[in-house]
């Protein structure tokens, strides 16, 4: 009886050091509320913003859609890089000679990639400026580059034009990771051989 007493004792005694019970607050808002009046909320992604990961509770959104275009803007370049030699074929040299964008990569001199390296720093060092300057390459009141004269003049022909090139931009991503997929692990996804 003693035994079954100081036990009791214990146990209720052990439950002075267990951490006091939360109530958790269910939120079906985690996320940013500057998401709400940013392009890119439509029909793809179910008419709400999409983060899954609950990335703009860590990152600035603003961070993170200039991140999400530059991405998609060179995954549209990648896109059509990958396509191009296998319909067009490629330029005449002696450092790369193959179609496959993977192996074309390995094939490239150094020297080459130093080159790429340096326009690049040259483009992000005019950006910018440009930016700084009060130029927009999110799309704004003055773009930095529009050489054709797209950009509309109306602030809703504007949201339309967009809200299609971050379309365009994350399909590209897409479609980008399904050639690099079906590269690596041939048949992994639907992708015609262009040859």
């Amino acid at each position: 009886m003693k035994t079954i007493a100081a036990l009791t004792v214990l146990a209720g005694s052990a439950a002075a050091f267990a951490p006091a019970p939360v109530s958790r607050v269910e939120s079906s808002l985690s996320y940013a509320a500057e998401l709400d009046s940013m392009t890119g909320v439509s029909a793809e992604t179910g008419n709400k913003v999409f983060d899954p990961l609950g990335l703009s509770d860590y990152v600035p959104t603003d961070w993170a859609r200039r991140a999400e275009l530059s991405n998609g803007r060179s995954a549209m370049l990648a896109t059509v890089g990958w396509v191009w030699p296998k319909v067009f074929g490629t330029f005449d040299s002696q450092d790369v000679t193959t179609t496959d964008p993977i192996d074309a990569i390995l094939q490239a001199d150094p020297q080459w990639w130093a080159q790429f390296i340096v326009i690049c720093g040259v483009f992000e060092t005019w950006k910018y400026r440009q930016e700084l300057d009060g130029k927009s390459f999110l799309g704004g009141d003055s773009p930095a580059v529009d050489y054709l004269k797209f950009w509309p003049e109306d602030a809703a022909a504007q949201e339309e034009m967009k809200l299609k090139e971050l379309k365009n931009a994350r399909l590209a991503m897409i479609g980008v990771a399904g050639f690099a997929a079906n590269h690596f692990l041939p048949g992994a996804c639907p992708v015609p051989d262009f040859a």
